[in-house]
């Protein structure tokens, strides 16, 4: 078998071929240094069938840098290439394009601005804009498409499924169960989007965080397969983890067997100094034995311990929990906040896959490029439905935030507006003609640019945040948003608008490509 050369499928190569012939297109016209520009976007939010995410969170711009830092081609990747033939056995790829991919196939040549990670983001806006050299821009699609959109999916799902439990401690154990080695992005992503900590013992060693979890079904069941019983196996763990005695209680019976003898360790524990993490539940109704757990705890004196609970989490599981906990905590004695309050939530596959919409509509769509003259000119590609016709030229994004201090919509202007010099404020609905609004000064407390420059031909201008930073960033953007737009069911409609300036240049590039569609 052939041993995978994995630097090479993950470099210059980690395209689609569509991209490279492209490139070679352009090089045989002559065009291939033309600059062109690119938005990438995506069109809807995840729709997860029951429900449906009114925001996203931006995630996986410093991991596409990173990529773009490295990416270039080398021998290996040229000789590939060269060998490729098509239907009729002829090569596709000229030795003079190779040359040219030798000595100029890299990504120092391309800028770049984007929306930076950990950003509250829309539809139809762009995340990520990048200006240069139309190959290289075209054969960048793939990869950044691929870098960008699962990172912004996940971190997505990890900030609905820690507002839904409150902002308690939110554990990421999907490595099992997501897509190979993309849940190094996935468990980064879920860091962004809310998820406290992870299990990916590697990703967390390069992250700075400290990775969690606790012990498997199977070391109780060895123990009992040799004959020991649970409460041996509980023993043996705090024996090695005294500071960290987290159990798992389900692998016999819960209530009649490991919450019995988690509570006989935990009280030897405590004699001998030590303070007992808590119990993890994986199995069964995970509401009706948070509460019949608490309540055993408390009764021995271990009201401070914590109660994890796994197994198919998402938000809409963990929202019907707290509702069950809600009425079934009175018939114990409990208070229902106080049970609530010590919960943490180990999420696996359902964050890690993003199930229900595994995949975010992100798209790279050519918005300009530079004539013989060196002037820009729009681009626009047509489409029957007026919502998925992107909005031309080059752009910036502004946030518009209400008189209440929270963000009411998302602007697009060309580069040369500045709409924070226009009162009253015209917005336009994107596709809609007869749809705008109007913002007179006193309902606007301020406006402020999303995109950033990050690369100008290839340098780094950005400052990258640390992952707090980026963190704390999502924190602020989703404390300005709206409760109605946070909504997890039936989440009220966020406003994206265009600039009767963009506006009317879509509108004359729509009937322009229109009568050359006819001639």
């Amino acid at each position: 078998m052939k041993k995978v050369n994995q630097a090479v499928a993950e470099g210059i190569l980690f395209t689609d071929m569509y991209q490279l012939t492209m490139a070679h297109l352009y090089f045989r016209m002559g065009w291939h240094e033309r600059p062109a520009q690119f938005d990438h976007f995506f069109r809807s939010y995840p729709d997860y069938g029951a429900h449906k995410a009114g925001y996203c969170i931006n995630a996986g711009l410093e991991w596409l840098l990173d990529w773009m830092q490295e990416a270039r081609f080398g021998e290996e990747e040229i000789n590939f290439l060269r060998q490729q033939t098509g239907q009729g056995g002829r090569r596709l790829f000229a030795d003079d394009f190779l040359h040219w991919l030798r000595e100029y196939g890299h990504m120092h040549n391309l800028s770049l601005w984007a929306i930076p990670e950990g950003r509250v983001v829309h539809p139809n806006i762009p995340l990520t804009v990048v200006q240069g050299p139309i190959a290289l821009a075209q054969i960048l699609e793939t990869p950044l498409l691929n870098l960008l959109n699962y990172p912004t999916l996940i971190a997505t799902r990890a900030a609905r499924i820690s507002q839904a439990g409150r902002g308690q401690l939110l554990l990421e154990f999907g490595m099992r169960r997501g897509q190979e080695r993309g849940v190094n992005a996935g468990a980064r992503a879920a860091l962004i989007g809310g998820a406290d900590f992870t299990s990916n013992t590697g990703i967390s060693h390069v992250l700075g965080y400290p990775p969690k979890g606790t012990h498997a079904h199977s070391m109780v069941q060895f123990f009992l397969a040799l004959g020991y019983s649970e409460l041996d196996a509980f023993q043996a763990y705090a024996d090695v983890y005294p500071d960290d005695c987290l159990l798992l209680v389900d692998t016999i019976n819960t209530l009649e067997s490991g919450l019995p003898n988690a509570i006989k360790l935990f009280e030897k524990l405590r004699r001998q100094g030590y303070r007992p993490i808590g119990v993890r539940l994986d199995s069964g109704d995970l509401a009706y034995l948070s509460v019949r757990a608490a309540a055993m705890l408390n009764q021995a004196g271990f009201a401070d311990t914590s109660i994890v609970l796994s197994n198919q989490l998402d938000e809409m599981t963990i929202l019907q929990i707290l509702a069950q906990i809600q009425e079934e905590a009175p018939r114990y004695n409990l208070d229902a906040d106080e049970v609530i309050a010590r919960l943490v939530y180990g999420v696996g596959t359902n964050l890690i896959t993003s199930a229900g919409d595994g995949a975010l509509d992100g798209v790279y769509k050519l918005v300009s490029t530079q004539d013989e003259g060196g002037v820009w000119r729009p681009a626009i590609k047509l489409s029957e439905n007026p919502v998925k016709t992107p909005n031309p030229g080059s752009k910036q994004v502004w946030r518009v935030y209400d008189e209440r201090g929270l963000a009411t919509a998302d602007l697009l202007a060309l580069t040369d507006e500045d709409p924070r010099l226009v009162s009253p404020l015209y917005l336009h609905h994107p596709a809609e003609p007869g749809i705008t609004r109007t913002l007179a000064a006193a309902e606007i407390t301020s406006i402020e640019p999303l995109l950033q420059p990050v690369l100008e031909a290839g340098r780094l201008v950005y400052s990258l945040p640390t992952l707090e930073m980026i963190r704390e960033q999502r924190r602020a953007d989703l404390a300005r948003l709206d409760s109605g737009v946070r909504r997890l069911l039936n989440p009220h409609i966020y406003h994206v608008s265009l600039t009767p300036k963009l506006w009317q240049l879509k509108q004359d590039l729509i009937t322009v490509y229109r009568q050359k569609g006819k001639s």
